[in-house]
């Protein structure tokens, strides 16, 4: 794999060269058959989850690679298809780095979740539209609204009288919103029911990131029962320390994982002081280096994430009731 990252210095306009770039494109097609084939009869799912979605996530890095590759040959003058093709190798090894740690975050997570394939018993009769879980009320017709500490990002979180059945189960509609600078950057759709046990559940969201007012992404969509894609626990009913658990499952595209890491934290924020609130660690192997605290209190919710890369705090501010 460490011998892909030269070909940048190749300049591709002899047919020789183009063979090797095919070649090495089938190499990456012969590689993920033989690794799926490798381990076709293993009973860990969760680590055959990991193997596949590693060899998935390198061959769209090469595929990426590749066709950045023939851009760079439409780039005429010599200098800037040098910088053309060295930017290209330096982004595939930004992606391969990434596939090795969702790899290694997977690895890790399969400790915690043990071998059986992820597959939750989805009952609708087991649910409803009434969310009263103490740390993640959604009573319609509420309004939580987060900012930054410097004003720059502001977050609301609307829970609306609207619903929509997915996989069978009735779901809550929360409207999501992010801005910038007062410019709205992401909005969101997010669908949430809660069990008779009191779980409440994460079955999917329809999510766009914007860019002038236009849709530059609407990856991280998913809706559970769709393209084999799973629901997820957002808040538990009984959190314990050490609770770790799935919070969505669509495979490269949306898995947030979760664990229970503190019940006793007090928290400060512009909404009010707080004392026994819960902390979680909320961790994905689609951003290996990214993870944040969550603090919840019993009776209001998220009251806190704290981005522990950047330090970034997302504070509750108001909430507004109908």
């Amino acid at each position: 794999m460490k011998t892909k990252s030269t070909r940048a210095e190749i300049s591709f306009g002899r047919s020789s060269e183009r063979r090797l770039l095919a070649a090495a494109v089938l190499a990456a097609a012969t590689f993920f058959a033989c690794n799926h084939a490798l381990a076709a009869g293993a009973t860990n799912a969760c680590a055959q989850t990991a193997v596949d979605a590693r060899a998935g996530c390198q061959a769209a890095a090469q595929s990426d690679y590749a066709v950045a590759l023939g851009k760079c040959v439409n780039v005429t003058d010599p200098a800037e298809r040098k910088g053309c093709q060295k930017q290209a190798a330096s982004d595939l090894a930004d992606a391969q780095q990434t596939c090795q740690g969702g790899f290694a975050s997977r690895t890790a997570a399969c400790q915690k979740l043990g071998p059986p394939p992820y597959d939750p018993v989805i009952d609708p009769a087991n649910f409803s539209t009434v969310i009263d879980n103490p740390f993640f009320p959604l009573v319609p017709g509420t309004t939580f609204i987060y900012l930054t500490p410097d004003g720059v990002s502001k977050d609301v979180f609307a829970v609306t009288h609207d619903t929509r059945v997915i996989d069978g189960v009735t779901c809550v509609v929360v409207h999501d919103s992010v801005f910038t600078n007062d410019v709205l950057t992401e909005d969101t759709q997010d669908f949430f029911a809660q069990d008779k046990q009191g779980n409440v559940w994460y079955f999917g969201e329809n999510t766009a990131e914007l860019e002038d007012g236009l849709i530059a992404t609407i990856a991280g969509s998913f809706l559970s029962g769709a393209n084999n894609d799973k629901p997820g626990i957002v808040q538990e009913a009984h959190p314990a320390i050490g609770d770790f658990y799935r919070q969505e499952f669509a495979l490269q595209n949306a898995e947030d994982f979760a664990q229970v890491v503190g019940l006793n934290s007090t928290v400060v924020v512009p909404y009010g002081t707080f004392t026994n609130c819960l902390k979680t660690l909320e961790t994905t192997p689609l951003e290996p280096d990214a993870s944040e605290n969550k603090y919840y209190a019993a009776g209001v919710g998220n009251l806190l994430t704290v981005d522990l890369v950047t330090g970034e705090r997302d504070e509750l501010v108001q909430i507004i009731t109908e």
